[in-house]
């Protein structure tokens, strides 16, 4: 795929995770199992890393910053709104995921590199 078309994913990628982090939480999602809202978080920012990483050509540390900005707005958001609420360890996670992208790609290109 093209640059253009990762970009475009990730802004659509990005208004509906936008749109779901302020949802109301309903009582049997958060009961599939302890801590699935870590895992959800962990998760989306994990894509989100890999689609920005795709869609723009800027260092992957300014990356990493853009989305521990965006992940502490969520929170921020969340924190202002009646049914949800801000959680440190929900940052922790969307920290996690896009760590956890460069890491494994940096680890894969290293790897590719000695073949």
């Amino acid at each position: 795929m093209t640059r253009r078309v990762y970009q475009g994913l990730f802004l659509i990628t990005l208004v509906v995770c936008t749109l779901l982090f302020v949802q109301e939480v309903k009582g049997s999602v958060t009961q599939l199992f302890p801590h699935v809202d870590k895992v959800a978080h962990f998760g989306i920012f994990f894509v989100l890393a890999f689609i920005m990483d795709k869609a723009f050509r800027i260092p992957f540390f300014v990356q990493v910053v853009l989305l521990l900005l965006y992940g502490g707005a969520i929170e921020w958001m969340q924190d202002m709104l009646p049914y949800r609420q801000a959680s440190f360890y929900d940052f922790l996670a969307d920290a996690a995921g896009a760590a956890s992208y460069f890491v494994i790609h940096y680890l894969w290109q290293k790897k590719r590199a000695k073949a």
